[in-house]
């Protein structure tokens, strides 16, 4: 018997090989999987890395209607000639994009995974432009799936569609983590020594670390004005930066950036493509964003044993139970930051507790193999 077709969709190929890693091989056992997205070139070797045949469309991130409608047209002829069984949608661009054609295109089932809402920082008209794309998308939709509860909350006070179209997939996360291999036991202490020495660390120093875009709404302006007080307090504390700037979108304060280039205790190692290793030689993660939809990198640090300070925003604040394999603050509080990160380092057992559930706790919930199966049978439940 002939598989199905499953198009997966992303607006960059980015998302299909760091956010989607692995999970469209998975699902090729079952459908006959296509990956559809921008950047041919990166494309086609996360095809060539899934084991799936893909599609160049080309999309932006930015608001841009004409170069949109084009994408819309040439998305609705490919679904026309391959009349796929399922259109599945990650990222809001591609969401529009991909559920206004699979909708005209009359695709049976057209499923849209929302794994966060950058528009909730925008206002005006931009807001209120973003916020009827968002309704558009969803109304073209069969199923909505937010990847946390907190997003569902989110989308049914926002209005963006009835609470019957949503559903959280599992305990959340849009691909789960791959246990195996964010872990901790992989790296020697030779290795991690090795890489300490690189960056001027010694076994004595507390590390903290953050990994993500090195922009404002990550809350990296509160993070670094508050290590640049706690640090004062505790000479032996250090701040890894895992990540890039971003300054044409979001960039951060001068001042920030001024006090990254200038503290020596702060380290800023720019983007990795291996992040494990940086997580393998710190302390605690300190993740202070506005806003997210189910941070990959929390539950990787926790993969890696690591407990965690996060902001209390949706997601995070569902992979982090208060006091178990971590701890909460409000958003956009360096005050808040500075008596977190003073807890872990000047109260030695309960930091100690905290690290002790870090890994079995996401081993539990969101190993990657618990998410691929829901979102199976999810699949399977289509008729």
């Amino acid at each position: 018997m002939e598989k199905q077709k499953l198009i997966r969709i992303t607006t960059v190929p980015l998302s299909l090989d760091k956010l989607l890693s692995g999970q469209l091989r998975f699902m090729s056992k079952k459908y006959q999987v296509i990956a559809v997205s921008s950047e041919k070139e990166y494309l086609e070797k996360v095809g060539a890395k899934e084991g799936v045949p893909t599609f160049h469309l080309e999309m932006t991130r930015q608001i841009t209607p004409l170069a949109d409608v084009l994408a819309v047209i040439r998305l609705y002829s490919f679904l026309r000639k391959e009349k796929p069984f399922i259109v599945h949608s990650h990222t809001p661009k591609a969401g529009i994009v991909g559920m206004l054609a699979a909708k005209l295109a009359g695709i049976p089932h057209r499923l849209h995974t929302v794994a966060g809402l950058p528009l909730l920082e925008s206002r005006g008209l931009k807001r209120k432009l973003l916020d009827f794309v968002e309704k558009v998308t969803y109304a073209c939709a069969t199923a909505v799936y937010p990847n946390s509860n907190g997003l569902k909350d989110i989308i049914i006070k926002n209005h963006y569609c009835t609470a019957s179209k949503l559903k959280v997939i599992a305990q959340g996360s849009s691909n789960g983590i791959d246990t195996a291999f964010f872990n901790p036991d992989l790296y020697t202490e030779a290795q991690s020594q090795t890489l300490k020495e690189k960056w001027g660390l010694s076994d004595k120093d507390f590390v903290l670390i953050f990994v993500g875009r090195l922009v404002t709404d990550k809350g990296i302006n509160e993070l670094v004005a508050a290590f640049q007080q706690v640090h004062k307090m505790h000479d032996h504390l250090r701040l890894l930066l895992v990540g890039d700037y971003e300054a044409h979108l979001d960039p951060l304060s001068p001042a920030t950036i001024e006090i990254i280039q200038k503290n020596e205790a702060i380290i800023a190692v720019g983007f990795q493509y291996d992040v494990r290793p940086f997580f393998a030689i710190a302390n605690a993660l300190v993740f202070p964003s506005y806003r997210e939809g189910f941070p990959n990198v929390v539950m990787q640090a926790g993969a890696m044993n690591l407990p965690c300070i996060v902001s209390n925003i949706n997601g995070c604040n569902e992979i982090i139970q208060e006091g178990s394999n971590g701890t909460i603050m409000p958003v956009k509080n360096s005050e808040a930051i500075v008596e977190k990160i003073r807890q872990f380092v000047e109260e030695k057992e309960y930091y100690t507790a905290l690290q002790t559930n870090a890994r079995k706790m996401i081993l539990s919930r969101y190993d990657q193999q618990l998410v691929w199966n829901a979102i199976l049978e999810e699949y399977c439940l289509l008729k």
